[in-house]
C-alpha cells in the first residue's frame, strides 16, 4: 500500500472555504428569478385523520393568490418514498402526522400567503391517534396505512449458531432494556428550492438544497410523469445536512415542480424553521432489548437481541436504516450464537429516515453499555471485557463474514485509545472513589418541587458533588451501500491545455469537504497542487447517477472514481511524452510539483502545463470519465447471514466527565476518539470530521431530544431544542490509526459517520463509572441523571401548524 504522498494526508484547507466565510457561497435562498412566485403549504393540526372535504372558497378569489395546488393537480404520482411509495405529495385521502400538507397557495407575495392558509377549511373526522410502536404490532391496533395491510414497515433477522444453547453454555445471562428518542437533523439551513420551468414544456430545472440530486430527479420525473431527462435538478451550496435534506427535499421539489408547471411561473418554497422541524423526518426512536450470555472468563456465548424503530408515519428509509442496525448490533465481537430481530413500525409520529449514522448510533449506546454492565458484574475493566471478544483478523461476524481482506484495527484503536486516555488508571481510580461517596440527592427529593430546597443533610461534601468519571465504546462499520443497494460512481475530469483541471463527481458536495478531498485525489495521481482544480456544480445534466451521497461513501467510491479518471489522463499525458521523446511503452515517469520527469533519467523533465499543451497539439483526449464499483456482496434475507459489506472501519472514543450529584448536570471534559479510516486524505478534514462529529454525538447523549405527545412536536425550534456548541464541550483529540485496504483510493474508507456514533455510548459509560448507576435512555440530561425519567410540560404544548 502506498504511503510516499506528496499531499495525501498532509493538512489542506478546503477550496471552498473562503467563498463560504466571505458570505459568496450561493445557498439555496440566494436564487431568484424575475417573476417568481412562492409556495405556502395548509396544513391540520391533527395527527391522524380521514379527510371529508377541503374549502378553498374563502381564498381562492383572493388578489394575492395566483393558484392553488392540491393532490388532483398531481400529474403523475401522487405518493413517492424510497421504498414503499406512502406519501403523499399532497393529502387528500388521509392526515397520519401533524405535519402532513392538504395543499399549497401560490402567490408573488409570501408574506399574504402566510396570512391565508389558515383560513383554509379542512372537514375531517378525528382517528385514533398511534405514538407507541410496540402497540402498534398489536393485532388490534388501528392501522395507520390501510393499504398496508399491517403497521409492521419491515422485520429484518440474523440467525447464527443455536441460541439456547448458547445460553446453557453461559455461566451468566444478563438482560437489559435500552431506549433512545427521535432527533432532529438541526442543519443551520432550512430547506429551500426553486422550480424554473422550461418553454414550451421542454422540461423544468430545480435549484435546491438538495442532498441527493438523483434521487430527487427520479422523484420529481415520477410526479410530473416524465422521463428523467426532462428533470434538471443542480444544487446550491448547502448549509449542512446530516441525511437530512433528502426525502422532504423529494416532496419540496415536487410541489414546487407540480406548482411551475400549473402557473409556466418559476416558483419558491422555503421553509422557516418552526416549518422544517415540523415535516423533515428524524432520527429514529428506538426501543432496544438485549439477552447475553456470557462465562465467567468474559467470553460472550450468545446474544439474542429484540429492536423495535419508530418509523414515524412513513416509510422512508425505515427498510434500509434497521437493516444496518441488524448487521451491526452484537457490536464488533465474536459471538458463536446471534438471534436478532429489528423491525420498523408505522405510527403516528413524525417520520424517520436517514441521519448521520444511520441505524447504528442506536444499538452502539445499547450493546456498549451492557458490555460495560458485563465487565463490571465479573471485576473486569472494559477494556478487558472488549479484548476478549473483540474482532482480529479472520473473526467471523454475527453475519457470518470472515475478516480478513483488511487490516481488522479494533484491538489497535482501542489500545491507542486506552493508552493516550490513561483510561485503565483513571477508571480504576473512579470505580473505587465513587464507590465511597455519598449517593446523589434522591430522585424523591428531586422530584417534589416543594423538596427542592435542600436541608443540611441533604448537601454533599465538594468531593462527593462533582464526581469524575472515564468511559469508553467502540464499534465497527459496514462502509458505503452494501447489500443496500447499486454501488458505484461516476467522476468527470478534464484536463485544460494550462494544467488547471474541472472536476465534477456523481456525488454531492453536503458541506463534508468532499470538493477538497477529490481535489487531493487528482492532483497526487497527476502531480499538481489541488488549487489547480476547479469543482463544477453539481448538476444532473453534467454527469452520470452515481447513487446517494450517503453512507460514508463519499471517500471510499467517489475518490475510487476521481482516482480512476486522474490515471486515465496521466496515462495518456505519459503516451504523449514517450512519443515526443520516443522512449519504449515501459519507460515510468514521476509527477511532481507539476512537473513530470523521466524516472531513470530525472533531467528530462517538461512542466505539466506544457506536457498538457503537447497532448492537446497530438489530439489527445484531455478528458475522462472514472467509474468505481464495489465488489459485489450478497445477502441471505432469511437468516441475516452474508458478507453485507465488502470492508470496514473501526474506531474507540474515551470521554471524561464530570457529573454534578445535585443538579444531574453533566460536563464533558475531554474525549480522545481513535478512528481506523483507512488512509487519510486530507488530514484536515478528518480532524474536522472528529470535531464536528464527537460534538454532534455529545448531543445525542447528552442534551438533543423530539419530544412527541399525541403526535405533536413540542421543540420546534431552537428555543426548545437543545444542540451543543464547541464551548458546550473540552478538548477533542483525534488521532488515526491508517490501516490497510484494497479498496478505494489507496486505501481510504470511510469516517464521516463513526466519529459521532461512539461517543454518547462513551459519555454514558462514563456516567456509569462516576455515579455508580445506570441510565438505560438517551438524552442523560439532568431530568434522567436526578430523577430517572423525563419532565414534559405538556400544559404548554407547541402544536402542529
Amino acid at each position: 500500500m502506498k504511503r510516499d504522498f506528496s499531499i495525501v494526508g498532509k493538512p489542506v484547507v478546503r477550496l471552498d472555504g473562503l467563498e463560504k466565510v466571505t458570505g459568496q457561497a450561493k445557498f439555496a435562498d440566494d436564487y431568484n428569478v424575475p417573476g417568481q412566485l412562492f409556495g405556502v403549504m395548509v396544513r391540520v393540526p391533527v395527527a391522524h385523520a380521514r379527510i371529508r372535504s377541503i374549502d378553498f372558497s374563502s381564498v381562492e378569489n383572493d388578489p394575492s393568490i395566483v393558484t392553488i395546488c392540491a393532490a388532483k393537480d398531481v400529474p403523475g404520482a401522487r405518493k413517492v418514498g424510497a421504498i414503499k411509495q406512502d406519501q403523499p405529495i399532497f393529502c387528500d385521502e388521509k392526515i397520519v402526522t401533524p405535519g402532513d400538507v392538504v395543499a399549497m397557495l401560490v402567490g408573488p407575495s409570501e408574506e399574504a400567503l402566510l396570512t391565508l392558509r389558515d383560513k383554509v377549511k379542512v372537514d375531517y373526522e378525528p382517528l385514533p391517534v398511534l405514538t407507541d410502536p410496540l402497540k402498534a404490532l398489536e393485532p388490534d391496533a388501528p392501522l395507520i396505512h390501510p393499504d398496508q395491510k399491517s403497521n409492521l414497515i419491515v422485520h429484518h433477522r440474523v440467525r447464527k449458531g443455536n441460541i439456547e444453547k448458547g445460553f446453557e453454555e453461559s455461566d451468566h445471562v444478563l438482560e437489559q432494556t435500552y431506549t433512545t428518542p427521535f432527533i432532529e437533523h438541526a442543519y443551520i439551513e432550512p430547506e429551500a428550492v426553486i422550480a424554473i420551468p422550461r418553454e414550451g414544456n421542454k422540461g423544468i430545472h430545480i435549484i435546491g438544497s438538495i442532498q441527493n440530486l438523483y434521487t430527487t430527479r427520479k422523484v420529481v420525473a415520477a410526479v410530473l410523469g416524465w422521463p428523467l431527462a426532462k428533470v434538471r435538478v443542480q444544487q446550491a451550496e448547502l448549509g449542512g445536512s446530516f441525511g437530512g435534506k433528502d426525502d422532504i427535499m423529494n416532496i419540496l421539489a415536487s410541489r414546487a415542480a407540480v406548482a411551475a408547471l400549473k402557473t409556466g411561473k418559476p416558483v419558491k418554497i422555503r421553509y422557516t424553521r418552526e416549518d422544517s422541524i415540523l415535516e423533515s423526518y428524524k432520527r429514529h426512536a428506538y426501543y432496544m432489548r438485549y439477552k447475553v450470555g456470557f462465562t465467567k472468563q468474559g467470553k460472550i456465548k450468545a446474544m439474542k437481541i429484540d429492536i423495535v424503530a419508530d418509523g414515524g408515519a412513513y416509510s422512508s428509509m425505515t427498510p434500509f436504516v434497521t437493516w444496518r442496525s441488524v448487521v451491526q448490533a452484537t457490536g464488533p465481537y465474536e459471538v458463536e450464537n446471534v438471534w436478532t430481530d429489528v423491525r420498523g413500525v408505522y405510527t403516528n409520529n413524525p417520520y424517520a429516515g436517514a441521519m448521520r449514522g444511520f441505524g447504528s448510533p442506536q444499538p452502539i449506546f445499547a450493546q456498549e453499555s451492557i458490555m460495560d454492565e458485563i465487565a463490571i458484574q465479573l471485576g473486569k475493566r472494559p477494556d478487558e471485557i472488549r479484548e476478549i471478544n473483540g474482532f482480529k483478523a479472520g473473526s467471523v461476524t454475527a453475519t457470518g463474514h470472515q475478516l480478513l481482506d483488511h487490516d481488522v484495527n479494533l484491538l489497535t484503536v482501542l489500545k491507542t485509545a486506552v493508552e493516550k486516555s490513561d483510561f485503565s488508571r483513571k477508571w480504576q481510580k473512579y470505580q473505587q472513589q465513587n464507590k465511597r461517596l455519598a449517593p446523589m440527592v434522591s430522585a424523591g427529593i428531586a422530584a417534589n418541587p416543594q423538596n427542592l430546597v435542600l436541608g443540611k443533610s441533604d448537601l454533599l461534601e465538594p468531593e462527593a458533588q462533582l464526581r469524575k468519571g472515564i468511559g469508553l465504546a467502540v464499534s465497527f462499520r459496514g462502509c458505503s451501500l452494501g447489500a443496500e443497494g447499486i454501488d458505484a460512481v461516476a467522476a468527470y475530469l478534464l484536463l485544460q491545455q494550462d494544467g488547471s483541471a474541472l472536476l465534477l463527481s456523481g456525488l454531492a458536495e453536503n458541506g463534508q469537504g468532499m470538493r477538497t478531498t477529490y481535489a487531493i485525489v487528482a492532483a497526487e495521481v497527476l502531480g499538481i497542487d489541488p488549487q489547480d482544480i476547479y469543482y463544477l456544480d453539481q448538476d444532473t445534466h453534467h454527469v452520470g447517477d452515481s447513487g446517494p451521497t450517503v453512507a460514508s461513501r463519499a471517500t471510499l467510491m467517489g475518490g475510487g472514481a476521481t482516482k480512476a479518471a486522474a490515471e486515465i489522463l496521466r496515462r495518456r499525458l505519459e503516451d504523449a511524452l514517450r512519443k515526443k521523446w520516443n522512449l519504449t511503452k515501459d519507460t515510468e515517469f514521476i509527477f511532481k510539483d507539476r512537473i513530470v520527469r523521466v524516472k531513470d533519467d530525472p533531467d528530462r523533465a517538461m512542466p505539466f502545463s506544457e506536457v498538457c499543451n503537447l497532448a492537446y497539439s497530438q489530439g489527445v483526449n484531455l478528458s475522462a470519465i472514472g467509474w468505481y464499483a464495489g465488489p459485489e456482496v450478497h445477502w441471505d434475507e432469511e437468516f441475516g447471514q452474508g458478507p453485507a459489506y465488502f470492508t470496514y472501519v473501526y474506531g474507540c472514543h474515551v470521554a471524561e466527565v464530570t457529573v454534578n450529584m445535585i443538579t444531574g448536570e453533566v460536563y464533558v471534559d475531554r474525549v480522545v476518539a481513535v478512528h481506523d479510516p483507512g488512509t487519510v486524505i486530507n488530514l484536515l478534514g478528518a480532524q474536522g470530521q472528529v470535531y464536528g462529529g464527537v460534538t454532534q454525538g455529545a448531543g445525542y447523549g447528552l442534551w438533543e431530544e423530539i419530544s412527541v405527545d399525541e403526535g405533536f412536536i413540542r421543540e420546534l425550534n431552537f428555543d426548545q431544542y437543545l444542540i451543543p456548541t464547541s464551548k458546550d464541550i473540552g478538548p477533542i483529540e483525534p488521532i488515526f490509526v491508517q490501516g490497510n485496504d484494497p479498496h478505494g483510493a489507496w486505501g481510504a474508507k470511510s469516517l464521516g459517520e463513526p466519529t459521532l456514533e461512539l461517543t454518547a455510548a462513551a459519555i454514558a459509560n462514563a456516567v456509569r463509572n462516576a455515579t455508580g448507576k445506570r441510565f438505560f435512555h438517551l438524552p442523560l440530561n439532568l431530568e434522567e441523571i436526578l430523577l430517572e425519567h423525563k419532565l414534559y410540560p405538556w400544559s404548554k404544548k407547541r402544536g402542529s401548524v
